[in-house]
């Protein structure tokens, strides 16, 4: 007695993205949604940045507080001193950075300079990674234009601190988006073409 053969496709994982293509929607919507973001942001600069600035205040805060309560949980470590003066001093910079916000976002321009150029090469690690994808030239542009809005912002500090956080922020927000739209969208070109090359045929014989 023989039983009928049947054939199925059967998504495979891409050698580059992985699950990737088969999840690629969850990166095109992250994408989208970081470009409208940015979008918003680009009119109101000063707000974003004072607000950075202050969550980033608010997050010292948090943590430097959490960081004095555990110290009361290590009892007999040597370090507990140490432990304990690095909350106090997550704290006391934290409350400084949310009650002066403008000068805070002085010093946070310089570090987010840096953090955008560093992000920028990492960006052109990944475009080199997906090269023969047709993702490979927005992640380039994308790394180009980061490390380009790093530079700019060492080349004008201090003097446009009060506003240049809020402006390159927004414009990050809308560089990231579009990577990784293109990036999704690569991925389910790939994913749709790997169950052609994957259908398994499978017969039961009796």
């Amino acid at each position: 007695m023989t039983q009928g053969s049947q054939s199925s496709a059967v998504p495979l994982r891409h050698p580059l993205f992985g699950d990737l293509g088969l999840n690629w929607g969850w990166l095109l919507a992250l994408g989208i949604l970081s470009v409208i973001l940015g979008i918003l942001g680009l009119g109101m600069t000063l707000l974003l940045t004072l607000v950075s600035v202050m969550y980033f205040g608010v997050l010292m805060i948090v943590v430097g507080g959490v960081q004095l309560f555990q110290t009361f949980k290590c009892t007999g470590w040597r370090s507990i001193l140490f432990h304990a003066l690095i909350g106090l001093l997550y704290v006391v910079a934290g409350i400084m950075i949310v009650t002066r916000p403008l000068l805070a976002s002085v010093a946070l321009t310089w570090t987010l300079a840096i953090i955008l150029i560093a992000v920028g090469v990492l960006r052109l690690v990944v475009a080199v990674q997906h090269w023969s994808t047709i993702s490979s030239g927005w992640a380039l542009a994308g790394g180009v234009i980061t490390i380009i809005l790093g530079l700019m912002i060492l080349a004008k500090w201090p003097l446009d601190a009060l506003w240049v956080i809020g402006l390159l922020l927004a414009v990050e927000l809308i560089v990231n988006g579009w990577t990784q739209i293109f990036v999704g969208l690569a991925a389910r070109a790939a994913g749709q073409t790997m169950p052609a090359s994957g259908r398994a045929l499978g017969s039961t014989k009796a």
